[in-house]
Order: structure tokens, then C-alpha cells, then sequence
């Protein structure tokens, strides 16, 4: 039996909801914060205020079985879950106040042999910082930076490693890297997470975990980069870069990405900028990278408009808002970023279609943009730019889209 049967989870999004409702099913008293007090209500009705996968099923039994429960206001635990988020802010610089805050609130709830845990993924030194900032706060008890091995709270670093869409079971089946601030740290946090981690659990430093996931990240970025690099190239010199990567791609040691809009979500766009703040002179590429994929929206803006120029009346049917297929988050979507600023230069009349939301980003219906349905859409339409590969938006009609001026960002038609 664990020693962790009450935890409190900072932060009810994306990460910190599901891993509460799977820390509830494997036993685990839970106790979810939120500041958003809509998403504690919805929570508390056993109705998850996010789009993922079975996770409304398991929401409702573990609020109905009462092993699971929002509040604005965090309580006593045993574990502390920190899963806030971490944005940047002007210049790529990033933004760790909402960590702090999610530490300064719990610190007056811990009490002697507690743990608390920073999923957020996070800047190096990060959870250093944490240590520091609960030990402002309670005087009355050591932490890691004060007391070492010796000190009466336990913190770690266990970034999320999941994947939209498959959370629920990445989160059990995929290994997790676990960095302590000390070794008692790192172990006291790796028998929280055997709670329900069925991959491996591999031990390192607090510093190198939190590397770890920026590291990750980056690697994708870069990658991605040299996709999204290749097709603008390849649009200059009339290649089809989708067969150009198929073939190469035979090659037994080349694996090269696919190309899109650009990137978008809570980690791929983010997480290298944190990287090049913490040493922007020696990271060269992985800078570059980040600003061919945030450059890339503006290419397709600019391909959007070239066609429009060549209609007198261009009504332009825009596929797909989420920064992925299947999903609903719009977090750093590029989708979003093409869509606006389409409305911005008023290069025609815009059918927006995105069948995972119910409504609009606030600044996009400012603009006189709506959702439309995908079939009347393209109907309507004569410029159908295809922006998310939706599983529903590749059973399309041909013999609609044949008459019409196709941009196609994800090569999926």
C-alpha cells in the first residue's frame, strides 16, 4: 500500500486533469485545484471541461465513487502535484509565475515529510527555484536547498511526456524520467508515481530531467523545421514535397517529418525558446529551427493570397483551428494564426470550420468570423485551404473539391 492516499493536484488542463482522474482509479484520495471556477464546477459534475478521449467515462466514476474532487483552494496532502502552465512572455523569455503561485499556495498546507512534484515542464533550475520560493513561505520546515537529504519536504521534477488525444494511456504506459533534488527526493517521487506507471521509471537530477523534456521537444522542432524548410523550397521549384519525403524516406536511415502550417500546441512551439534563454549564444540551430516553424504560417498566408488575387469574388473555406488533427486545443496554433490574419488583410470572405470546439477564439469572432459546417463550406467555397488533417475532413467529396482551388497544408488530399 502507498504511503500517498491523499495528493492535491495544481492545475485541472490538460495534464493535471487526467493524471487526477487515473491517481483517483488506482485508489488515491484527490483533490484537484483550478482557478477557473467554471472548470471546478464542471469537474465536480463529473464532466471533464477538455476533449480527450475517455476521459469523460472515467471522470464521472471517480467523482461518483468520491475519490476524486475540484476546489479552488488547496488543501493538506501527503503529495503535491504542480501541473500549471508555462508560457513565455515578450521575447521568448519564459513565464514562471504561475509555478510560483501554485507553490506559495500550497506552502501553508505542507507539513513535515510531504512531496511536492513539478510536472510543468520548465526552464532549468526551475524546481530549484521552487525550494527556494516554499521555503520563503514556512520558515518552520527544511527543504532540499537548505537541508539536502536531511530535509523534511521532498521535491522533484517529473515532466509529462503524453500525447493529445492518447493521454489516458501514455500516461500509464510510457516510461517517465523522474530528477530529484536529492536521491531521497527522486525516490520518494518514483514510489508516488508506481501508484499507476506501468512503463519505467528511470532516476536522474532535477536539472537533467527538466532538460530532458525541453530536450525532446527540441529535437521534434528541429526536425519538423527541416520538413517545413524543404516544402517551401519545394513549392518554389514545382516538387511535390509530400512524394519528395516518401521517397526519401526509403532511404533505411532517413526519417524526415511531415511538413504543415507550422507548429503549434503547449510544448513543441514553447519549450525550445526555453532552451535558447538559458544560453542563447551557443543555441544556434535549435533558435533558427523555432523561426522557420514560426515563419511558415506566413508563407501560407501569402500562398492563400496569391490564389485569391486570381478571383473576383475569393470565399475561402478554412479547415481546421486545433494545432493538431483530432483535438480540440488551440493552444499556439498556427491554424489560428493564418486564419486571423486572412480576416486582418481582408483577402475574401472566410467559412471557418473546426468540428472539436463550439464556438470561436474571442478575437477571431471580433473579426465578423463564425463556424460553418464542413459540407456547406466547401460547397460555398472556391479556395478550400486545408489547415488540420481532421480524420472527417479526408472523406471529401472529389468531385467538390475538383472545380475549386486547393491549399493543401497537411498533404492529406
Amino acid at each position: 500500500m502507498s504511503r500517498f492516499s491523499r495528493i492535491t493536484v495544481m492545475g485541472m488542463g490538460y495534464i493535471g486533469l487526467p493524471t487526477s482522474a487515473v491517481f483517483a482509479d488506482n485508489g488515491v484520495d484527490v483533490l484537484g485545484i483550478d482557478i477557473n471556477p467554471a472548470a471546478v464546477e464542471s469537474i465536480n459534475r463529473g464532466q471533464p471541461h477538455i476533449v480527450e478521449p475517455e476521459l469523460d467515462v472515467l471522470l464521472r466514476k471517480v467523482v461518483q465513487g468520491a475519490k476524486l474532487r475540484a476546489s479552488l483552494v488547496p488543501e493538506p496532502a501527503d503529495a503535491f502535484i504542480l501541473a500549471v502552465p508555462t508560457p513565455f512572455k515578450d521575447g521568448h523569455v519564459p513565464d514562471t509565475s504561475h509555478i510560483e503561485a501554485a507553490g506559495r499556495a500550497i506552502a501553508p498546507h505542507l507539513a513535515k515529510n510531504n512531496l511536492v512534484i513539478l510536472e510543468s515542464t520548465s526552464p532549468i533550475g526551475t524546481t530549484e527555484r521552487l525550494s527556494r520560493w516554499l521555503g520563503e513561505v514556512r520558515g518552520d520546515l527544511s527543504f532540499p536547498h537548505q537541508s539536502g537529504e536531511l530535509s523534511d519536504i521532498r521535491i522533484a521534477h517529473c515532466p509529462e511526456r503524453v500525447l493529445p488525444g492518447q493521454i489516458l494511456r501514455e500516461v500509464v504506459e510510457n516510461d517517465r524520467i523522474i530528477g530529484g533534488l536529492t536521491r531521497k527526493c527522486a525516490q520518494a517521487a518514483a514510489a508516488l508515481y508506481r501508484v499507476f506507471v506501468k512503463g519505467q521509471i528511470h532516476l536522474t537530477n532535477a536539472r537533467t530531467a527538466e532538460m530532458a523534456k525541453l530536450t525532446e521537444n527540441a529535437f521534434r522542432d528541429v526536425n519538423i523545421a527541416f520538413a517545413n524548410e524543404l516544402s517551401v523550397i519545394c513549392d518554389r521549384a514545382r516538387i511535390n514535397v509530400w512524394e519528395l519525403i516518401r521517397l526519401s524516406n526509403m532511404h533505411p536511415r532517413v526519417n524526415i517529418l511531415r511538413p504543415g502550417p507550422g507548429v503549434g500546441g503547449h510544448c513543441i512551439a514553447v519549450d525550445p525558446w526555453f532552451i535558447v534563454a538559458a544560453d542563447p549564444e551557443r543555441s544556434r540551430l535549435i533558435r533558427t529551427a523555432r523561426e522557420i516553424n514560426n515563419d511558415k504560417p506566413h508563407f501560407v498566408v501569402e500562398k492563400v493570397k496569391a490564389h485569391a488575387a486570381k478571383l473576383k469574388q475569393p470565399v475561402i473555406a478554412c479547415l481546421g483551428l486545433s494545432y493538431k488533427a483530432d483535438v480540440d486545443d488551440l493552444r499556439e496554433s498556427p491554424a489560428v494564426e493564418i486564419v486571423e490574419q486572412l480576416a486582418r488583410d481582408a483577402v475574401g470572405e472566410l467559412l471557418v470550420v473546426e468540428p472539436h470546439v463550439n464556438s470561436l477564439p474571442k478575437h477571431l469572432t471580433e473579426l465578423g468570423l463564425k463556424l460553418w459546417d464542413f459540407d456547406q463550406a466547401t460547397e460555398r467555397a472556391n479556395i478550400l485551404l486545408l489547415l488540420v488533417d481532421h480524420a472527417s475532413f479526408l472523406t471529401v467529396d472529389h468531385d467538390v473539391v475538383k472545380d475549386k482551388i486547393v491549399v493543401d497544408t497537411r498533404g492529406a488530399w
